[in-house]
């Protein structure tokens, strides 16, 4: 893997200096705090409710949907592929800005892409490395695609030019997602599968997992995807429904379109809680026909989530960006900063806690049991063991952002 040190004088970096895979540069000063904030608080999110002490003890709402519905746990992973869209609008443009051709921005995307896709394989198989059951799907993959799929529609999309032209970009990948979500529903309704017939949506005949099944095979999705009686099934970060998290992230580049016009921030918030309600009562609407559903990535599920990351986003733009109230968000800003390299050491982290044994039990065990919540109530000693392997997390970290030095894969 490539690294490169950029000058800690920002503005002294050239923009056309080689694309990389890994890339270490000191923070600029242009970045949208609020953005920051909202990716920290989906890492954050994503490291707390894979962390709990123990799985039979856990706040319903800190645990994901068994199938339809969603809970605000189910409402992370959207988020922070909503955030990825709203980046790639600011950075491609301001790199454009900078000098640098579409087609350079799009060789150093497909790269990163290339190379977060790998970190999270390597991630699934840490640390034992079974090529035989490796799990090839996963968050960072569905991530990297998201990132790559998004990030050539817009700069398809781009041209230097006129706000008229920014409306038409904006109106272009509106039209795109709702092709994408209409699309999707059509095929989980209209196409057979073999042997289940169309429109089933469990998760057996559901299609999405039929092609996840042909396509690597059991024994590298995921281990927890099962149906009861048959065994592992489906994967829920699996091919066709990446599909419509893509639409997620344009739905963030979206948001990120807006974050260009001329508006004030107040008016920009003001839009973004609207759309926001729109698409989450639209979802809530849909549901009925299609039900919500995280596994599946169903469209209402895109509609809700994306909904509810617009509201957010607009409630700390208005508040970080616009009121400029910002005390409370170093420890937010520590992961929104270095969030790929918060979710891989977080991930290795919670591999390591149910290996390394202290006595008998494992210091996980240990931790939840007998260390850190002892006399606790049992979801409150879970609740207490996920917060803090959160902080273990942010205080690794922590260093990294004094120095402001942003670590992007």
């Amino acid at each position: 893997m490539a690294t490169k040190m950029i000058q800690q004088d920002a503005e002294r970096a050239s923009p056309n200096s080689s694309s990389l895979a890994l890339q270490v540069r000191l923070a600029a000063s242009t970045r949208l705090a609020s953005l920051d904030v909202l990716r920290g608080l989906a890492v954050a999110g994503m490291i707390l409710v894979t962390d709990p002490g123990t799985y039979s003890a856990v706040y319903p709402q800190l645990l994901h949907a068994p199938w339809n519905r969603a809970t605000a746990t189910d409402m992370i992973f959207p988020t922070f592929l909503f955030t990825v869209g709203v980046a790639i609008t600011l950075s491609f443009r301001s790199r454009m800005l900078r000098g640098e051709s579409r087609s350079r921005i799009a060789r150093h995307m497909v790269i990163r892409s290339v190379v977060i896709f790998f970190v999270g394989v390597a991630l699934n198989g840490f640390p034992d490395y079974d090529l035989h059951n490796i799990r090839i799907p996963g968050v960072l993959q569905r991530i990297a695609l998201c990132y790559l799929c998004a990030g050539l529609l817009y700069l398809g999309l781009e041209r230097q030019g006129s706000e008229a032209g920014g409306q038409r970009r904006a109106w272009s990948i509106g039209m795109l997602v709702f092709v994408i979500l209409s699309g999707y529903w059509a095929l989980l309704r209209f196409v057979p599968v073999p042997g289940f017939g169309a429109n089933r949506l469990d998760s057996l005949g559901y299609l999405g997992a039929y092609v996840d099944r042909a396509v690597f095979g059991i024994h590298h999705l995921w281990p927890y995807g099962t149906t009861p009686g048959v065994g592992v099934t489906y994967d829920p970060e699996g091919i066709l429904s990446t599909l419509p998290a893509i639409a997620t992230t344009l739905i963030g580049v979206l948001a990120g379109e807006l974050q260009r016009t001329k508006l004030s921030l107040t008016h920009k918030a003001a839009y973004l809680a609207a759309s926001g309600l729109v698409f989450f009562g639209a979802g809530l609407l849909l549901n009925p026909s299609f039900p919500v559903n995280k596994r599946i990535w169903s469209s209402t599920f895109v509609l809700l989530s994306g909904g509810a990351s617009l509201v957010v986003f607009a409630v700390l733009l208005y508040i970080i960006d616009l009121k400029q109230w910002k005390r409370w968000t170093p420890p937010l800003l520590v992961f929104g900063t270095n969030a790929i390299l918060a979710f891989a050491l977080s991930s290795m982290i919670t591999v390591l806690t149910d290996r390394i044994h202290v006595g008998s039990p494992t210091f996980h065990q240990w931790a939840d049991g007998r260390g850190l919540a002892t006399g606790m109530p049992a979801m409150d000693a879970s609740l207490a063991y996920a917060i803090a392997v959160v902080l273990f997390n942010m205080a690794i970290l922590w260093p990294l952002y004094r120095k402001r030095i942003f670590v992007l894969i």
